[in-house]
This record gives C-alpha cells, structure tokens and sequence, in this order.
C-alpha cells in the first residue's frame, strides 16, 4: 500500500459524512481496495452513497432503528510486538547489521507505540471516534423523519456496550455524532450500560465449549500449523528481513526468528492506519512490500476464518452462541412492532468476536462458505475477507418500517443495512418484492427460525 493511498483514504473519511451519490460508493470501495492487506485492522468506509438507498414501500414509514457494532480503530492492544521488533533493530544496529532502509524503522514504531501509548494500549483511536461519529450523522441523514418522531414523542435511544473501555468510548463517540446532528436528541440517550452475555460473548461461562475449541481443539490446531506451515511463510519472512538486516546478520538469524519477527512487523503495520491521527508519520508501508504484506493478511484471515468465523463444514461452534444477539434483534423489532416497547432506537458496541459469528448467522455476503477439513481456507477458494467481514466499525443495522396491510391493520417491514450498504437477507428468506430490501418482519421470523 502506497502511503499515498493511505493518506487519500484517510483524507475521505474525514468527508464522507457530507458526500453522497454513486462517486462516493466508488470511492469508499476503491479505498477498501487498497486497505485490503490490513485484514480486520482495516479502518471503517461505509459502502454506500446516501442517495442511493431504496425507498421503502408506498405509505411506509421508519418507526424504529438497532445496530450492532464493532468499536471503531483503535491501539494495538500492548507493546509486545513493538518491543520485539525494536529488540531485534537494536541487536542489529550494535552489530552494524542494518540496512539504510532497516535503520528508519525504530523510529517509526517507537513513534507508534508513543501514540499508542498516548491513548492506551487497545483503546479507541482519534480515527476511531470519528468513525463512529460520522457514522451517526449518516443515520441521522438516511433517516429523517425516524429521528424527528423519536424528537418529538421523547421516545429513548437505548445504548449497550460490552463493558469493554474501547466500546464504551466507541458509544460515546456514536451518540455525541446523534446529538451534533440533532442538539434535540439531548436527553433522549441513555447511559451505556454493559451486557457481557449479549457483546461479549464469546468470554462467558455459557460458552466454555467455545473456549475449548480455541485452546485445544486438534483439528483447529493442526489446521492453522499447515497453514501457517506454507513454505510461503518462510519465503516472505526472509524477503521483509533481508531488505532491513545486512546478509551475515540473515544467515545468522534462524527461519523460525524471522517469521517471529515479520509476523509481529506485520501487526504493527496493520494497526498503523488505525493511529493516523496521533502518529501521522508512522505508517510502515516501505518496511513491507505490497506481496509479503499480503501473504501476512491471508495468515491473519485464516486465524479469523476458523476461531470466528464459518470454519469448518459441519461444524457451528465458531457461531452458534450468536444466536443471542440474533435473538435480540429480533426481540427488539417484535416489540416495537407489537407496542409493548417505546424505544426509538437500540445501539450495541461490541467486538469482531462477536460481529463475526453474527455475519454467518446473517448469511451476510462473503461471510458463509465454510471450509472442508481437507482443503484448508485460502483466498482462492473463499470469498472470505476480514477487512471486509469485519473492519473497524462494522456495523449492522435493521430498520423497521410501518405501513397499512393488504385487507387491513398494520405491516411491519425490515430493511437491513451492513456496514450501510443495503443487504439481502438470506436466499430462503422472500423480500416484499423482487429486488427489494424489505421484507416483512413476520417472513424473517420464519425463514431466520425465529418465533
């Protein structure tokens, strides 16, 4: 990734919540193109223009909204993979062991750590507040006339995090972009509070067998061994360490070192873009060339695929627990359909480990084909893509809409938005009408096996 192209991506988030029309639904798909080695690191850019939305149904109109969100970018959870690699920087420049180009890379991360820092390792960036705010203010656009009646009838906008600081910040960043666009909506927002079963899920009692298959499952052990095991790996590792270290510190240097070494350069170089806006001049594009960087993104995938996402055929552990938040979802919609509930709107901040499994369950597109056990995840044979399953901010969103029924009464529709690109629900599921993107409440209900 040229640095360039990071710097025009970052410059157009800073202006999508003003842009809208087909130019910017190319724009934010071309900057997804070039993040696309960042793996779920990548920094959030909505996938469609605000003109370009479906009109609901004639008569139709929104009455309630939910999300389910992953926190926006943020800092690398500790300094690990920074001190390693300065360690070994320092070992070789004792040695005069480094290249011209190896001898610009300490400062790069030890500037990048002193951003992290700054803010807290794992906490929410600048870039990521901004996200989430900017996020809100295109709610606020696709859905005027929602956001007038929540005004005026003081109905309240519920919002639950996983307790974790990063969603909470995350929340708090989503709610003050609501209250920017629509200073009426103070007060209507209520207090984060935090739901460890329904966002965190994937950390609870209720789903140990889960955390098995994480620590000591042997097919998803020997699986990630082969993978990471590709002669690749080692070919890789020893092009990003012979273009920073002189050729007798290399030889001297064991395989299985510079794969520890390129591995953790890699996920200093993938957070990078997250912290733009506290080290602006740390990107670490001309430490790792454009083919290592993404051979590095397919190891990290993999690891996402099969601990979180459809993995193995036949097998639903990586996301079945889901279910809760599905259930929500739709207990949510049920309620305000029925009238037994008088919230104007649900906002959840959680995690990839959670917006992940979600996806399958969703059917969402790219997130589905699970992997036969003997022909492992690769990215010719699975459209599965982290920076786009599950980027920084992910989010999914469903719209209710009310409207008069055929024969009589009232008609509940959904419309469901990911990552604020309208999206089909499942292929068994049958929208109101051919090429629509709302279906009725009662249709997803059976289709989804809910009710």
């Amino acid at each position: 990734m040229k640095r360039s192209a990071v710097a025009t991506a970052v410059a157009l988030l800073a202006s999508v919540a003003l842009v809208s029309g087909h130019a910017f639904a190319q724009d934010v798909r071309h900057a997804h193109a070039e993040w696309q080695f960042l793996s779920t690191k990548t920094p959030y850019a909505p996938q469609e223009g605000l003109g370009d939305y479906q009109r609901p149904p004639h008569g139709f109109t929104p009455i309630f909204t939910e999300t389910v969100s992953r926190h926006g970018s943020r800092a690398m959870t500790d300094s690990d993979d920074g001190d390693s690699v300065v360690a070994v920087l320092n070992s070789a420049a004792r040695q005069s062991a480094l290249t011209p180009l190896g001898a610009q890379l300490a400062p790069r991360i030890r500037s990048l750590l002193t951003g992290a820092a700054s803010i807290g390792y794992g906490n929410l960036s600048g870039l990521g507040a901004r996200e989430q705010r900017q996020t809100a203010l295109r709610m606020e656009r696709r859905l005027p006339s929602l956001f007038r009646t929540i005004r005026n009838r003081r109905e309240p906008i519920e919002v639950e995090t996983s307790g974790v600081p990063r969603t909470v910040a995350s929340a708090n960043a989503f709610t003050s972009g609501l209250v920017q666009g629509d200073p009426g909506l103070v007060g209507l927002i209520r207090k984060p509070v935090a739901d460890k079963d329904l966002l965190y899920f994937h950390k609870q009692p209720q789903n140990a067998d889960y955390q098995a298959y994480l620590s000591h499952d042997p097919e998803l052990g020997a699986t990630l061994t082969r993978i990471d095991g590709e002669p690749r790996t080692a070919r890789a590792a020893k092009d990003v360490f012979s273009r920073l270290f002189g050729p007798d510190f290399v030889a001297a240097t064991s395989t299985a070192d510079q794969i520890d070494f390129s591995r953790s350069l890699y996920e200093l170089y993938s957070v990078a873009p997250d912290l733009r806006i506290e080290t602006p001049n740390s990107d670490l594009d001309a430490f790792l060339p454009a083919r290592d960087a993404e051979w590095f993104a397919y190891l990290d995938d993999a690891e996402e695929f099969y601990e979180k996402g459809p993995a193995f055929r036949g097998r639903t552990i990586t996301y079945k627990m889901a279910n809760v938040l599905l259930d929500d979802l739709f207990r949510q919609a049920e309620a305000k359909a029925s009238g037994t509930s008088g919230k104007g709107a649900v906002l959840r901040f959680t995690h990839a480990e959670e917006i992940e499994p979600l996806a399958v369950l969703l059917g969402l597109p790219g997130s589905t084909r699970a992997a036969d056990p003997s022909r492992p995840y690769t990215y010719r044979n699975n459209p599965w893509r982290g920076a786009r399953v599950a980027p920084m901010a992910a989010n999914v969103q469903w719209d209710v809409y009310a409207g008069p029924r055929d024969g009589g009464g009232t008609e509940h529709l959904v419309r469901m938005l990911y990552n604020e690109r309208e999206t089909a629900f499942k292929a068994s599921c049958r929208p109101v009408a051919r090429g629509s993107y709302f279906y009725d409440l009662a249709e997803l209900e059976r289709c989804l096996h809910r009710g």
